[in-house]
Protein backbone atom coordinates (compact mmCIF):
# COMPACT_ATOMS: atom_id res chain seq x y z
CA UNK A 1 0.00 0.00 0.00
CA UNK A 2 1.30 3.44 -0.90
CA UNK A 3 1.85 5.98 1.89
CA UNK A 4 -1.34 7.78 2.92
CA UNK A 5 -1.37 11.57 2.53
CA UNK A 6 -3.95 14.21 3.41
CA UNK A 7 -3.58 15.33 -0.21
CA UNK A 8 -1.75 13.31 -2.87
CA UNK A 9 -0.61 15.98 -5.30
CA UNK A 10 2.12 13.79 -6.75
CA UNK A 11 -0.27 10.99 -7.59
CA UNK A 12 -2.70 13.45 -9.15
CA UNK A 13 0.06 15.07 -11.20
CA UNK A 14 1.29 11.75 -12.56
CA UNK A 15 -2.12 11.12 -14.16
CA UNK A 16 -2.16 14.47 -15.97
CA UNK A 17 1.59 14.93 -16.36
CA UNK A 18 1.60 15.11 -20.16
CA UNK A 19 -1.17 17.73 -20.28
CA UNK A 20 0.34 19.85 -17.51
CA UNK A 21 3.88 19.70 -18.88
CA UNK A 22 2.76 20.73 -22.37
CA UNK A 23 0.64 23.59 -21.02
CA UNK A 24 3.42 24.94 -18.78
CA UNK A 25 6.01 24.61 -21.54
CA UNK A 26 3.83 26.72 -23.83
CA UNK A 27 4.00 29.52 -21.28
CA UNK A 28 7.76 29.23 -20.89
CA UNK A 29 8.29 29.26 -24.64
CA UNK A 30 5.99 32.26 -25.06
CA UNK A 31 7.69 34.14 -22.16
CA UNK A 32 4.26 35.70 -21.45
CA UNK A 33 4.53 35.10 -17.73
CA UNK A 34 2.19 37.86 -16.49
CA UNK A 35 -1.35 38.31 -17.88
CA UNK A 36 -0.46 36.14 -20.85
CA UNK A 37 -2.82 34.18 -23.11
CA UNK A 38 -3.01 31.26 -20.65
CA UNK A 39 -4.50 33.50 -17.99
CA UNK A 40 -7.15 34.72 -20.39
CA UNK A 41 -7.90 31.18 -21.59
CA UNK A 42 -8.31 29.89 -18.05
CA UNK A 43 -10.47 32.87 -17.13
CA UNK A 44 -12.80 32.22 -20.06
CA UNK A 45 -13.02 28.50 -19.35
CA UNK A 46 -13.78 29.11 -15.66
CA UNK A 47 -16.49 31.67 -16.54
CA UNK A 48 -18.09 29.06 -18.78
CA UNK A 49 -17.83 26.33 -16.12
CA UNK A 50 -19.38 28.49 -13.42
CA UNK A 51 -21.96 30.18 -15.62
CA UNK A 52 -20.77 33.56 -14.38
CA UNK A 53 -20.20 36.76 -16.37
CA UNK A 54 -16.82 37.76 -14.95
CA UNK A 55 -13.87 35.89 -13.44
CA UNK A 56 -11.06 38.12 -12.19
CA UNK A 57 -7.92 36.04 -11.47
CA UNK A 58 -5.72 37.20 -8.58
CA UNK A 59 -2.77 36.09 -6.48
CA UNK A 60 -4.56 34.05 -3.79
CA UNK A 61 -7.85 33.51 -1.99
CA UNK A 62 -7.04 35.98 0.77
CA UNK A 63 -6.50 38.73 -1.80
CA UNK A 64 -9.77 37.74 -3.45
CA UNK A 65 -11.63 38.45 -0.21
CA UNK A 66 -9.79 41.70 0.50
CA UNK A 67 -10.15 43.07 -3.03
CA UNK A 68 -13.86 42.21 -2.99
CA UNK A 69 -14.43 44.29 0.14
CA UNK A 70 -12.41 47.15 -1.35
CA UNK A 71 -14.35 47.07 -4.62
CA UNK A 72 -17.65 47.15 -2.75
CA UNK A 73 -16.57 50.34 -1.03
CA UNK A 74 -16.41 49.03 2.53
CA UNK A 75 -14.38 51.19 4.86
CA UNK A 76 -13.21 51.59 8.45
CA UNK A 77 -16.16 51.72 10.84
CA UNK A 78 -18.38 49.48 8.73
CA UNK A 79 -19.35 46.02 10.00
CA UNK A 80 -19.15 42.66 8.25
CA UNK A 81 -20.83 39.48 9.54
CA UNK A 82 -19.13 36.11 9.12
CA UNK A 83 -18.43 32.77 10.77
CA UNK A 84 -16.14 32.16 13.77
CA UNK A 85 -15.57 28.57 12.59
CA UNK A 86 -13.30 28.88 9.57
CA UNK A 87 -9.73 29.68 8.53
CA UNK A 88 -8.61 33.10 9.70
CA UNK A 89 -8.26 34.63 6.21
CA UNK A 90 -12.02 35.27 6.00
CA UNK A 91 -12.02 37.56 9.03
CA UNK A 92 -8.40 38.67 8.75
CA UNK A 93 -9.03 40.79 5.66
CA UNK A 94 -11.96 42.46 7.40
CA UNK A 95 -9.73 43.55 10.29
CA UNK A 96 -6.88 44.63 8.02
CA UNK A 97 -9.20 47.07 6.27
CA UNK A 98 -10.27 48.57 9.61
CA UNK A 99 -13.74 47.08 9.28
CA UNK A 100 -15.38 45.57 12.35
CA UNK A 101 -15.83 41.82 12.20
CA UNK A 102 -19.04 40.52 13.74
CA UNK A 103 -19.40 36.80 14.24
CA UNK A 104 -22.55 34.70 14.12
CA UNK A 105 -22.56 31.14 15.41
CA UNK A 106 -22.72 28.14 13.08
CA UNK A 107 -25.02 25.15 12.68
CA UNK A 108 -23.98 21.95 14.41
CA UNK A 109 -24.98 19.79 11.45
CA UNK A 110 -23.40 21.66 8.52
CA UNK A 111 -20.67 23.78 10.20
CA UNK A 112 -22.02 26.77 8.25
CA UNK A 113 -23.55 30.11 9.32
CA UNK A 114 -26.74 29.72 11.35
CA UNK A 115 -29.09 31.90 9.32
CA UNK A 116 -31.62 32.02 12.18
CA UNK A 117 -29.15 34.19 14.09
CA UNK A 118 -28.20 36.54 11.27
CA UNK A 119 -30.80 39.29 11.60
CA UNK A 120 -30.18 39.95 15.29
CA UNK A 121 -26.50 40.63 14.49
CA UNK A 122 -27.32 43.33 11.94
CA UNK A 123 -26.92 46.98 12.97
CA UNK A 124 -27.04 50.27 11.01
CA UNK A 125 -23.27 49.87 10.52
CA UNK A 126 -23.56 46.43 8.92
CA UNK A 127 -22.65 46.52 5.24
CA UNK A 128 -21.95 42.92 4.19
CA UNK A 129 -22.23 39.22 4.99
CA UNK A 130 -19.44 36.76 4.18
CA UNK A 131 -20.95 33.26 4.15
CA UNK A 132 -18.22 30.60 4.24
CA UNK A 133 -19.13 27.42 2.35
CA UNK A 134 -17.12 25.28 4.73
CA UNK A 135 -15.62 21.88 3.88
CA UNK A 136 -17.37 21.76 0.49
CA UNK A 137 -21.07 22.55 0.84
CA UNK A 138 -23.22 25.65 0.71
CA UNK A 139 -24.58 27.92 3.38
CA UNK A 140 -28.30 28.63 3.04
CA UNK A 141 -27.79 31.14 0.26
CA UNK A 142 -31.48 31.61 -0.51
CA UNK A 143 -32.17 32.80 3.03
CA UNK A 144 -28.94 34.83 3.18
CA UNK A 145 -29.87 36.56 -0.08
CA UNK A 146 -33.33 37.40 1.31
CA UNK A 147 -31.85 38.93 4.46
CA UNK A 148 -29.21 40.82 2.47
CA UNK A 149 -31.88 42.31 0.20
CA UNK A 150 -34.06 43.27 3.17
CA UNK A 151 -31.23 45.19 4.88
CA UNK A 152 -29.43 46.31 1.68
CA UNK A 153 -26.27 44.36 2.43
CA UNK A 154 -23.58 43.02 0.12
CA UNK A 155 -22.90 39.28 0.02
CA UNK A 156 -19.32 38.09 -0.52
CA UNK A 157 -19.20 34.31 -0.85
CA UNK A 158 -16.12 32.54 0.49
CA UNK A 159 -15.91 29.57 -1.87
CA UNK A 160 -12.30 28.68 -1.07
CA UNK A 161 -13.32 25.15 0.00
CA UNK A 162 -16.30 24.54 -2.26
CA UNK A 163 -15.55 25.23 -5.92
CA UNK A 164 -17.83 23.17 -8.12
CA UNK A 165 -20.56 22.71 -5.51
CA UNK A 166 -24.07 23.89 -6.32
CA UNK A 167 -26.90 25.53 -4.41
CA UNK A 168 -30.39 24.22 -5.16
CA UNK A 169 -33.12 26.84 -4.86
CA UNK A 170 -36.66 26.04 -3.75
CA UNK A 171 -37.85 26.34 -7.35
CA UNK A 172 -35.32 23.71 -8.45
CA UNK A 173 -32.88 26.15 -10.04
CA UNK A 174 -29.21 25.35 -9.45
CA UNK A 175 -26.28 27.75 -9.32
CA UNK A 176 -22.60 27.17 -8.75
CA UNK A 177 -21.37 28.56 -5.45
CA UNK A 178 -19.68 31.92 -5.84
CA UNK A 179 -22.16 33.10 -8.47
CA UNK A 180 -25.06 33.94 -6.15
CA UNK A 181 -23.70 36.83 -4.07
CA UNK A 182 -22.31 40.16 -5.24
CA UNK A 183 -18.92 38.47 -5.47
CA UNK A 184 -17.49 35.01 -4.91
CA UNK A 185 -13.93 34.36 -3.80
CA UNK A 186 -11.87 31.24 -4.39
CA UNK A 187 -8.39 30.01 -3.52
CA UNK A 188 -6.31 27.82 -5.81
CA UNK A 189 -3.93 26.76 -3.03
CA UNK A 190 -2.43 23.40 -4.06
CA UNK A 191 -4.55 21.33 -1.65
CA UNK A 192 -7.86 22.76 -2.87
CA UNK A 193 -10.26 20.79 -5.06
CA UNK A 194 -8.98 22.93 -7.93
CA UNK A 195 -5.42 23.71 -6.93
CA UNK A 196 -2.43 25.16 -8.75
CA UNK A 197 1.28 24.49 -8.14
CA UNK A 198 1.84 27.63 -6.09
CA UNK A 199 -0.51 30.39 -4.96
CA UNK A 200 -3.53 31.58 -6.87
CA UNK A 201 -7.07 32.84 -6.53
CA UNK A 202 -9.99 34.44 -8.34
CA UNK A 203 -13.08 36.57 -7.82
CA UNK A 204 -16.42 35.99 -9.54
CA UNK A 205 -19.22 38.47 -10.22
CA UNK A 206 -22.11 39.07 -12.58
CA UNK A 207 -22.00 42.85 -12.05
CA UNK A 208 -20.13 44.77 -14.76
CA UNK A 209 -19.23 47.76 -12.58
CA UNK A 210 -18.00 45.61 -9.69
CA UNK A 211 -15.93 43.60 -12.18
CA UNK A 212 -14.35 46.79 -13.49
CA UNK A 213 -13.39 47.87 -9.97
CA UNK A 214 -12.04 44.42 -9.11
CA UNK A 215 -9.77 44.39 -12.15
CA UNK A 216 -8.50 47.88 -11.43
CA UNK A 217 -7.84 47.28 -7.74
CA UNK A 218 -5.93 44.08 -8.53
CA UNK A 219 -3.70 46.19 -10.80
CA UNK A 220 -2.65 49.03 -8.47
CA UNK A 221 -5.96 50.86 -8.97
CA UNK A 222 -5.01 51.32 -12.61
CA UNK A 223 -7.66 51.17 -15.33
CA UNK A 224 -5.52 52.88 -17.97
CA UNK A 225 -1.73 52.54 -17.98
CA UNK A 226 -0.19 54.88 -15.38
CA UNK A 227 -3.60 56.40 -14.58
CA UNK A 228 -4.55 55.34 -11.03
CA UNK A 229 -8.17 56.07 -10.08
CA UNK A 230 -8.05 54.12 -6.82
CA UNK A 231 -5.57 52.86 -4.28
CA UNK A 232 -5.14 49.25 -5.24
CA UNK A 233 -2.90 46.25 -4.74
CA UNK A 234 -0.67 44.07 -6.87
CA UNK A 235 -2.53 40.77 -7.10
CA UNK A 236 -2.12 38.67 -10.21
CA UNK A 237 -2.42 35.01 -11.17
CA UNK A 238 0.75 34.21 -13.10
CA UNK A 239 0.57 32.45 -16.45
CA UNK A 240 2.24 29.23 -15.30
CA UNK A 241 -0.34 28.76 -12.56
CA UNK A 242 -3.11 29.50 -15.05
CA UNK A 243 -1.66 26.85 -17.37
CA UNK A 244 -1.84 24.25 -14.59
CA UNK A 245 -5.33 25.31 -13.53
CA UNK A 246 -6.70 25.23 -17.06
CA UNK A 247 -5.69 21.58 -17.37
CA UNK A 248 -7.07 20.67 -13.96
CA UNK A 249 -10.35 22.56 -14.52
CA UNK A 250 -11.26 20.03 -17.20
CA UNK A 251 -10.95 17.32 -14.51
CA UNK A 252 -12.68 19.19 -11.67
CA UNK A 253 -16.01 17.37 -11.83
CA UNK A 254 -14.11 14.07 -11.93
CA UNK A 255 -12.05 15.15 -8.90
CA UNK A 256 -15.13 16.20 -6.96
CA UNK A 257 -16.86 12.92 -7.80
CA UNK A 258 -13.84 11.00 -6.46
CA UNK A 259 -14.00 12.94 -3.20
CA UNK A 260 -17.73 12.27 -2.90
CA UNK A 261 -17.13 8.55 -3.48
CA UNK A 262 -14.45 8.49 -0.78
CA UNK A 263 -16.81 10.28 1.63
CA UNK A 264 -19.50 7.71 0.87
CA UNK A 265 -17.10 4.89 1.78
CA UNK A 266 -16.27 6.54 5.10
CA UNK A 267 -19.96 7.14 5.83
CA UNK A 268 -20.74 3.47 5.32
CA UNK A 269 -17.84 2.33 7.53
CA UNK A 270 -18.80 4.70 10.37
CA UNK A 271 -22.58 4.42 10.05
CA UNK A 272 -24.42 4.51 13.38
CA UNK A 273 -21.20 4.45 15.41
CA UNK A 274 -21.88 5.61 18.97
CA UNK A 275 -18.71 7.73 19.13
CA UNK A 276 -18.77 9.26 15.64
CA UNK A 277 -21.10 11.61 13.81
CA UNK A 278 -20.64 11.57 10.05
CA UNK A 279 -21.02 14.71 7.89
CA UNK A 280 -24.51 16.01 7.19
CA UNK A 281 -25.36 17.04 3.64
CA UNK A 282 -27.98 19.77 3.52
CA UNK A 283 -31.04 19.43 1.32
CA UNK A 284 -30.17 22.56 -0.66
CA UNK A 285 -26.54 21.87 -1.55
CA UNK A 286 -24.30 19.41 -3.30
CA UNK A 287 -21.08 18.59 -1.41
CA UNK A 288 -17.58 18.44 -2.92
CA UNK A 289 -15.84 17.30 0.29
CA UNK A 290 -12.81 19.51 0.44
CA UNK A 291 -12.56 17.99 3.90
CA UNK A 292 -14.17 14.90 5.39
CA UNK A 293 -14.86 15.99 8.95
CA UNK A 294 -16.25 13.81 11.71
CA UNK A 295 -17.51 14.82 15.15
CA UNK A 296 -16.25 12.67 18.02
CA UNK A 297 -18.42 11.89 21.03
CA UNK A 298 -17.07 10.62 24.35
CA UNK A 299 -13.65 9.91 22.87
CA UNK A 300 -10.12 11.08 23.68
CA UNK A 301 -9.44 12.90 20.43
CA UNK A 302 -5.82 13.80 21.16
CA UNK A 303 -4.89 10.24 22.14
CA UNK A 304 -6.58 8.86 19.03
CA UNK A 305 -4.81 11.36 16.78
CA UNK A 306 -1.47 10.29 18.27
CA UNK A 307 -2.26 6.62 17.60
CA UNK A 308 -3.32 7.40 14.04
CA UNK A 309 -0.06 9.23 13.42
CA UNK A 310 1.89 6.28 14.82
CA UNK A 311 0.10 4.17 12.21
CA UNK A 312 1.25 6.68 9.54
CA UNK A 313 -2.26 7.97 8.98
CA UNK A 314 -2.41 11.77 8.72
CA UNK A 315 -5.39 13.41 10.40
CA UNK A 316 -6.11 17.07 11.05
CA UNK A 317 -8.23 19.31 13.25
CA UNK A 318 -10.03 21.99 11.24
CA UNK A 319 -10.17 24.14 13.41
CA UNK A 320 -8.80 23.87 16.97
CA UNK A 321 -9.64 27.43 18.09
CA UNK A 322 -12.66 29.50 16.93
CA UNK A 323 -11.81 32.91 15.53
CA UNK A 324 -13.49 34.89 18.31
CA UNK A 325 -11.07 33.32 20.82
CA UNK A 326 -7.94 33.88 18.73
CA UNK A 327 -5.49 36.36 20.24
CA UNK A 328 -5.49 38.38 17.01
CA UNK A 329 -9.18 39.19 17.55
CA UNK A 330 -9.11 39.89 21.28
CA UNK A 331 -9.74 43.59 20.52
CA UNK A 332 -13.28 42.67 19.45
CA UNK A 333 -14.15 41.83 23.05
CA UNK A 334 -15.62 38.38 22.54
CA UNK A 335 -15.31 35.78 25.29
CA UNK A 336 -15.63 32.04 25.73
CA UNK A 337 -19.28 31.02 25.58
CA UNK A 338 -20.32 33.68 23.05
CA UNK A 339 -20.57 31.15 20.19
CA UNK A 340 -21.09 27.79 21.88
CA UNK A 341 -21.64 25.68 18.77
CA UNK A 342 -18.39 26.82 17.14
CA UNK A 343 -16.55 26.26 20.42
CA UNK A 344 -17.97 22.76 20.85
CA UNK A 345 -17.08 21.87 17.25
CA UNK A 346 -13.48 22.96 17.80
CA UNK A 347 -13.32 20.51 20.69
CA UNK A 348 -14.62 17.48 18.81
CA UNK A 349 -13.95 17.63 15.05
CA UNK A 350 -11.40 15.48 13.24
CA UNK A 351 -10.71 15.37 9.50
CA UNK A 352 -9.56 12.27 7.63
CA UNK A 353 -7.70 12.11 4.29
CA UNK A 354 -10.04 12.66 1.35
CA UNK A 355 -8.65 13.29 -2.11
CA UNK A 356 -8.70 12.17 -5.72
CA UNK A 357 -6.05 9.46 -5.40
CA UNK A 358 -7.28 7.77 -2.22
CA UNK A 359 -7.73 4.02 -2.73
CA UNK A 360 -10.25 1.71 -1.10
CA UNK A 361 -7.36 -0.21 0.46
CA UNK A 362 -6.05 2.96 2.07
CA UNK A 363 -9.51 3.98 3.26
CA UNK A 364 -10.20 0.57 4.75
CA UNK A 365 -6.94 0.75 6.66
CA UNK A 366 -7.80 4.25 7.94
CA UNK A 367 -11.27 3.15 9.04
CA UNK A 368 -10.12 -0.05 10.71
CA UNK A 369 -7.46 1.80 12.67
CA UNK A 370 -9.83 4.55 13.81
CA UNK A 371 -12.54 2.04 14.81
CA UNK A 372 -9.96 0.01 16.71
CA UNK A 373 -8.81 3.06 18.69
CA UNK A 374 -12.39 4.07 19.46
CA UNK A 375 -12.85 0.77 21.32
CA UNK A 376 -10.13 1.71 23.81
Amino acid sequence: MNPIRMVDLKGQYEKIKKEVDESVLQVIESTAFINGPKVKEFQAHLENYLGVKHVIPCANGTDALQVSLMALGLKAGDEVITSPFTFIATAEVVGLLGITCKFVDVEWDTFNLDVTQLEKAITPKTKAIIPVHLFGQSCNMEKIAEIAEKYELFVVEDVCQAIGAEFVFKNGEKKKLGTIGDTGCVSFFPSKNLGCYGDGGAIFTNDDEIARKLRGICNHGMFKQYHHELLGVNSRLDSIQAAVLDVKLAHLDEYNAARKKAAGFYNKMFENHLKLETPTISSFSTHVFHQYTLKMKNANREAIIEKMKEAEIPVMIYYPIPLHLQEAFCYLGYKKGDFPVAEKLCDCVISLPVHTELTEEQQRYICEKLLEELKN
